[in-house]
């Protein structure tokens, strides 16, 4: 056995959790070692070509806020950038952008390299060693050891991974990429309990053999705002995108053939994703629909190949073009990947503290896929997290936890370690209790400085964070400034919005809160809020329009908060503790929640048990 020496922490993995955990610990200044499977898997986009979404851009916006990288990534390598749910309010308004698959790893992997502190190894991890419930390193299949302090294990969907097609299998990891097969038995050894979990993803065909003057174009939106805070150049659209449907030929097709789809056949043993299903369980789910939507979306610029967004499925092969070819624009399509399901082994999250670390090995952190989420920007925010705490752990600080009031982060990590998932688990604006805070447009005005004071957060972003917050001051200046009933640019305005006249003198933060006029308008009719960026005066409407809403939720926020002052500790066996039910005792000593508010939020734990945790910590008080 070769030991190397000289690593405080390990990351196992090189996904999008392993990327941002890994970068993380070398930014602090801990030394780092990564090991990866295939250096050419690094950040891979071995679903779809794109980052955000509905609030998984509110994840990214929260990853860039705390110094991670998927934002500056996202924005240097973006083709289409489009904000959804422009037609409701803020709280959802989230980010996608198609990215060029090839040029994201690319810049991953580069940034990667010259991040000092941190080594890029090929290795495939075996066991994880450790002594008296401490980690003390990796040992490869090549017989390398890693002696180390930290392990972060971020092996996304490759652990036991297996492809299914039809009726074929094969041990193999997603995209052609293998598997890592021996580190599974070293988790079950060190007491993890595993799962088996399923995800899918469509086919890749030739742009070229689409017909597309027959589906409907979809263009990226102009001036909005990008991912990450640091972001001065707004991406170009480059690329577009076709909308095209199923018909009831194609629900045909699969309901003819259902009993060949591994989902029904009983192939696929592994849970699937709730919100993103094949395309064979959304027909016989949704029986009732005509038709589905389905999205083309170009994999990278410098290739024909595109990605058949809403058609995943692990239907034999001759099932997959039956399918394809009963779309209209479709009838000559060639297909250049096959779809396919993909199952692997990942852990049950309830066995992690709020910071990600393990709770029967010190030093074992777990990130991203692994814990039972779908999705990149899951991955990257939990690899951050995990990547944060385990540097801070090191230099003997106080770890950096996130409340479902700070962030999606926070209520992401929050429904991992308290409620646990039985299903791969994917973050929406619904899992949020208050969204109109956890806005993608204020991630900085939230997170920055909580960074900076946990010392993950550079000077030059903090210093970027400064500025806006004085730009902020000198607009909201403007908020006080009286408006002449008689000025004629609010007359045009007025009239052009639909709005009644004042017939007195109107302060402009009042103008701003009519549900017809925004700071933009001010900004370009009444010449208010000179010189100053669009992301602040955006930043100036919001708060201004919806100042009393906002209001009331930091307030509910700041009750909500004095539970979660309340810190239970993480050694107590609430078997003492009589008054409680029996049931509360047994999921109180499995999860070992961090406070009462924690504790409140677990499934068997009643408000009764609650009373009378606070009664015996009084007393004991």
């Amino acid at each position: 056995m070769d030991i190397i020496k000289n690593y405080d922490v390990v990351v196992i993995g090189s996904g999008h959790a392993g990327c941002e955990a890994a970068l993380a610990c070398a930014r602090a200044g801990i030394s780092t070692v990564l090991l990866t499977l295939n250096l050419d898997s690094i950040a891979y986009l071995a679903c779809n070509p794109s980052i955000g979404g509905t609030a998984k851009g509110h994840l990214v916006t929260e990853v860039d806020a705390l110094g991670g990288q998927m934002g500056i990534n996202a924005d240097k390598t973006t083709i289409q950038l489009r904000m959804l749910n422009l037609g409701k309010g803020p709280a959802v308004h989230s980010l996608r952008a198609q990215v060029d698959k090839i040029k994201y790893h690319t810049e991953m992997k580069k940034t990667l390299e010259n991040e000092p502190n941190l080594y890029l190894r090929q290795a495939e991890a075996k066991e994880i060693k450790q002594e008296n419930g401490e980690v003390k390193g990796v040992l490869t299949t090549k017989g390398e050891f890693f002696e180390c302090k930290k392990v972060i294990i971020a092996t996304g969907v490759y652990l036991q991974s297996k492809i299914i097609i039809g009726d074929y299998s094969e041990q193999s990891g997603p995209s052609g990429f293998r598997g890592a097969n021996f580190l599974t038995q070293s988790l079950m050894d060190l007491g993890f309990e595993l799962r088996r979990f399923k995800t899918g993803t469509p086919n890749r065909v030739y742009i070229d053999s689409i017909e597309t003057d027959k589906l409907e174009i979809q263009y990226g939106d102009e001036n909005i705002q990008t991912f990450s805070f640091l972001t001065k150049k707004q991406p170009k659209n480059v690329a577009v995108c076709y909308l095209a449907y199923t018909n009831q030929t194609t629900h045909q097709i699969i309901n003819d053939n259902i009993y060949l789809a591994p989902m029904y056949s009983g192939e696929i043993k592994g849970v699937g994703p709730r919100y993103c299903p094949s395309i064979e369980d959304k027909v016989k789910r949704f029986s009732d629909k005509e038709r589905h939507q389905i999205f083309i979306e170009p994999e990278a610029m410098g290739t024909k190949e595109a990605y058949v967004q809403g058609l995943s499925t692990s239907f034999p092969v001759q099932i997959q073009k039956r399918i394809l070819q009963s779309m209209v624009g479709f009838e000559n399509v060639k297909v250049m990947r096959d779809a396919y399901a993909i199952e692997y082994d990942c852990i049950n999250s309830l066995d992690l503290y709020p910071t990600l670390e393990f709770k029967k090995v010190q030093g074992i952190y777990c990130a991203g896929q692994i814990n039972g989420t779908t999705g990149y920007e899951e991955a990257a925010a939990q690899g951050l997290i995990a990547g944060i705490n385990a540097s801070l752990s090191l230099k003997g600080k106080e770890p950096f936890i996130l409340s479902r009031s700070d962030a999606y982060i926070g209520v992401l990590i929050d429904d991992l370690v308290t409620k646990g998932t039985n299903e791969p688990y994917r973050i929406m604006t619904s899992r949020a209790e208050h969204r109109l805070h956890l806005r993608q447009d204020n991630a900085d005005l939230r997170l920055t400085q909580m960074g900076y004071e946990a010392g993950i957060v550079t000077k030059k972003r903090y210093n970027n964070y400064l500025k806006k917050l004085k730009q902020l001051e000198i607009g909201k200046k403007d908020l006080n400034i009286i408006v002449s009933p008689n000025n004629e640019n609010l007359i045009k305005l007025f009239t052009q919005k639909g709005e009644m006249l004042t017939k007195t003198g109107a302060n402009v933060g009042n103008i701003i809160k009519r549900v017809n006029i925004s700071a933009f308008d001010l900004q370009k009719h009444l010449n208010l809020f000179k010189d100053l960026p669009t992301a602040v005066v955006n930043q100036i409407n919001i708060q201004t329009k919806y100042e009393g809403y906002i209001d009331r939720q930091l307030e509910q926020i700041k009750s909500a908060k004095k539970q979660e002052n309340i810190k239970l500790p993480h050694d107590f066996d609430y078997n003492q503790i009589k008054g409680l039910r029996i049931e509360a005792r047994q999921k109180l000593n499995k999860i070992k929640p961090d406070s009462i508010g924690q504790a409140s939020r677990i499934s068997g734990v009643s408000p009764a048990d609650i009373n009378v945790l606070l009664v015996y910590l009084k007393t004991k008080n």
